[in-house]
């Protein structure tokens, strides 16, 4: 329970940011839905802070909006100090996809790369419909499991050590095949 004082949640900004960047690019809720394939009403509530957003619909909006996931969420951060502490980075769950996302060096002014962390539960899955930005560099380095990453209609299976890099253009999709969940870091570099 949020206290008197107490700044809004990243989950309350998120909702307010994601109703600005609908009016700043001058669109209805029906234009928004129609450009992402979310429905008219989940859009809604998100911007109402009435429903968190999974991982597909952020990925969706952020599409549209030319972001990346992490630019996004930086948005709606305080600035973030040079010094990242372990216990200040900030994470973000999809309790429906099975995917954790830890902002482990979150995006800065000036600077063109961030790290994140990211696990997936065994047989969790996450599509992503078109890059946030295209042509933007990642470099995935699996540190426990085992993940099928589809880039450009290529399956890679990476493997715990192995490290995949690519620049991203198109649709992407993450499997975690199991036993085990998957931890992986994110490297991206914006172009």
């Amino acid at each position: 329970m949020r206290e008197a004082g107490d700044p809004p949640s990243v989950d309350a900004r998120l909702a307010v940011r994601l109703g600005l960047l609908r009016t700043e690019h001058g669109w209805s809720l029906d234009e928004l839905s129609r450009r992402t394939g979310v429905s008219r009403s989940t859009l809604s509530r998100l911007e109402r802070g009435e429903l968190s957003p999974t991982t597909t619909v952020l990925g969706q909006l952020c599409a549209v909006y030319g972001l990346t996931m992490s630019h996004l969420l930086m948005e709606v951060e305080a600035e973030p100090p040079q010094l990242v502490p372990a216990a200040r980075q900030r994470v973000w769950r999809d309790e429906r996809s099975g995917f954790v996302r830890r902002s482990v060096s979150p995006p800065h002014a000036g600077l063109r790369a961030e790290i994140v962390e990211g696990t997936l539960d065994a047989d969790a899955d996450i599509s992503y419909e078109n890059a946030p930005v295209p042509g933007v560099e990642q470099h995935i380095w699996v540190l426990e499991g085992t993940v099928e990453i589809t880039v450009d209609e290529t399956v890679y299976t990476v493997r715990e050590g192995d490290c995949l890099r690519f620049r991203l253009r198109g649709p992407s999709h993450f499997r975690c095949p199991g036993p085990q969940r998957v931890r992986y870091a994110l490297t991206i570099v914006l172009p």
